[in-house]
């Protein structure tokens, strides 16, 4: 229970400032990349707070609600899961959070923010399959648990040795939850966004901020799911999983900035493919072996 606790405050005071740097990193490697200088480490902390210092301008109340409810649970979310609890609990949750952001831009009424809510949704129906099966594959390797602290603490080994295929499809899914091109189809971190700013075009000022800070917590909360690839009840994972998340995150900032965006259409028939070809191939293979 006292390691539960401490992941939980750790997650909810040190998640933010470890998103934020992250955002940072991206942009500095991003500009780089395309041969800028960028912007400071720390900018994604000044435009929070230049943010936060801005009139709030809401629709109606009810956007102001979802807008709450989004960062809350995906702050509760992240705690369940750095807390150790049920893996399957945290991923419903988390998509109740995104049903959050979905309803926000839904409310408002306005085109754009109406538009983005709909690629949202379909965005949700492209990776939430591959989301699943990567809970049930960890079901499968442990023989019977849900239970993050037992996933790590019961194999010897890193699953990703019995999970190579989930794995795949997990990091072609994650570039959908991160919001990187070639699927920020419903939201972009950058200005080149064919609608405006989608699911968040019509939040501002501290709303906008609120909102930007809870993907902050939902990266570190995806990478930790990308950690328990590697995790076992050896020290030596712990490294390990550290440096093969930086190699995720890097590898999602390349395709990020080496791939155009495309059509709904496109992402959904590709997300179902990798999900089907990888992933349930994986578990039928697991399956029949363990």
């Amino acid at each position: 229970m006292l390691s539960s606790i401490i992941g939980i405050l750790a997650y909810i005071l040190l998640a933010p400032l470890a998103g934020g740097l992250l955002e940072g990193i991206d942009r500095k490697i991003t500009a780089r990349m395309q041969g800028r200088i960028g912007p400071p480490l720390l900018q994604p902390f000044y435009d929070v707070r230049k943010l936060l210092n801005k009139e709030i301008l809401v629709i109606n109340n009810i956007q102001y609600l979802f807008a709450w409810c989004f960062i809350i649970f995906i702050v509760f979310t992240g705690a369940l899961f750095y807390g150790g609890f049920n893996l399957l609990l945290v991923l419903f949750v988390l998509t109740t959070a995104a049903m959050f952001l979905v309803l926000e831009a839904s409310s408002t009424n306005s085109p754009y923010a109406v538009m983005g809510a709909n690629r949202e949704l379909m965005q949700m129906l492209s990776y939430e399959p591959m989301v699943l099966l990567t809970a049930v594959g960890f079901y499968i390797a442990t023989r019977g648990t849900f239970s993050i602290k037992e996933i790590i603490e019961i194999s010897s080994i890193p699953n990703i040795v019995y999970l190579p295929g989930v794995f795949i499809g997990f990091l072609f899914i994650l570039t959908i939850k991160m919001r990187k091109a070639p699927f920020d189809i419903s939201m972009s971190h950058h200005a080149h966004q064919e609608v405006v700013n989608g699911v968040t075009t019509e939040l501002s000022g501290g709303m906008l901020a609120i909102v930007d800070i809870s993907h902050w917590y939902e990266n570190i909360l995806l990478l930790g799911i990308v950690a328990m690839f590697f995790l076992c009840n050896k020290w030596w994972s712990i490294p390990l999983a550290v440096v093969m998340c930086a190699a995720v995150y890097f590898l999602e900032i390349l395709i990020s900035n080496t791939n155009a965006r495309v059509k709904w259409d496109r992402m959904f028939k590709s997300s179902w493919l990798m999900t089907l070809v990888f992933g349930a191939v994986n578990l039928f293979v697991l399956q029949m072996i363990l």
